[in-house]
C-alpha cells in the first residue's frame, strides 16, 4: 500500500495483538475521511482498519493469519443461533444509535469486558483518555450502537460509515451477560441498519484462523474474506 492514506505514522515490530508468539507489523497513517466516505470505502476494501484517529493494515513478515472478512448484508442469511439470539435479545434489549460518547459508565462497562472475557489480565485496565484514543476520536463518520437492559447500559458499539459500507470497529459489554449474546446482537443490529441505510457490506474486521475470539465471525454466511488480494466468497 502506498502513502496515499496520507502521513506514516509508525510502522515496527510489535507483538502480535491475535496471535501467541508471534511478530506483527501494522503500519498506521494519520488521516481524515470524513469529507470523502468513497475514499474510506476503498480503503476498507484494501483491508485497512481503524484505531482512534488512525487507520492500519497488516504487514507481518512471514505471516499471511489475518483474513479482512466483510458480510454482503443482502445476501445474509441469519443461522438457527442468529435466529435464536435476534428472539431472546429483541425482547431484553433496547438499541439506540447516536453520536460516539466516552464517559466513566463506558470506562467501567469496557473495562468489566476485558477482564471478564479474558481480553487482559486484572491490572490493564485503562482510564477515560485512552479509551477516548481509542474508540472515542474518529477520522470517519462514526457511530455508537448502544444496548440497554431496562435503563442500564450493557452494550456498546463502535461502527464507521463509508458511501457504500458499514466497518464495526469494536464492540464491548457486560460479561456477567453471556445469554444475552449481546456481541452476536450487536452483528445483526448492524446488518440491519446497512440494509436500512442502503449500504452494500459490513465488515468485521479480521478473521484468523486460530484465535478464538474471532470465530464467531466466520458463522455469518455468506461472506467474504480477503486472501492474497482478492476477496473470495464463502458459503
Amino acid at each position: 500500500m502506498s502513502h496515499r492514506y496520507g502521513a506514516k505514522f509508525i510502522d515496527v515490530e510489535e507483538t502480535c495483538p491475535y496471535l501467541p508468539n508471534r511478530l506483527a507489523v501494522l503500519p498506521f497513517y494519520l488521516t481524515d475521511f470524513r469529507a470523502s466516505p468513497e475514499a474510506f470505502d476503498q480503503a476498507l476494501s484494501e483491508g485497512v482498519r481503524r484505531s482512534g484517529i488512525f487507520i492500519y493494515h497488516t504487514q507481518c513478515p512471514g505471516c499471511n493469519a489475518c483474513e479482512p472478512i466483510r458480510i454482503p448484508v443482502e445476501d445474509f442469511e441469519p443461522r438457527r443461533r442468529h435466529r435464536r439470539v435476534l428472539k431472546k435479545a429483541e425482547v431484553e434489549l433496547r438499541v439506540e444509535i447516536g453520536e460516539p460518547i466516552i464517559d466513566r459508565q463506558r470506562v467501567e462497562l469496557y473495562n468489566k469486558h476485558k477482564v471478564g472475557r479474558g481480553l487482559g489480565e486484572p491490572g490493564s485496565e485503562v482510564d477515560l483518555r485512552s479509551l477516548k484514543e481509542f474508540i472515542g476520536i474518529t477520522c470517519c463518520d462514526s457511530r455508537e450502537f448502544r444496548y440497554f437492559l431496562g435503563d442500564k447500559l450493557v452494550g456498546i458499539a463502535i461502527a464507521d460509515v463509508g458511501q457504500e459500507a458499514m466497518s464495526a470497529v469494536y464492540c464491548y459489554f457486560d460479561s456477567e451477560l453471556p445469554d444475552l449474546g449481546i456481541g452476536n446482537f450487536s452483528v445483526l443490529k448492524q446488518i440491519e441498519a446497512c440494509r436500512a441505510w442502503g449500504l452494500k457490506y459490513l465488515y468485521l474486521g479480521f478473521y484468523v484462523a486460530g484465535n478464538a475470539h474471532m470465530q464467531y465471525k466466520a458463522s455469518y454466511l455468506p461472506h467474504e474474506r480477503r486472501i492474497d488480494g482478492v476477496w473470495q466468497r464463502f458459503e
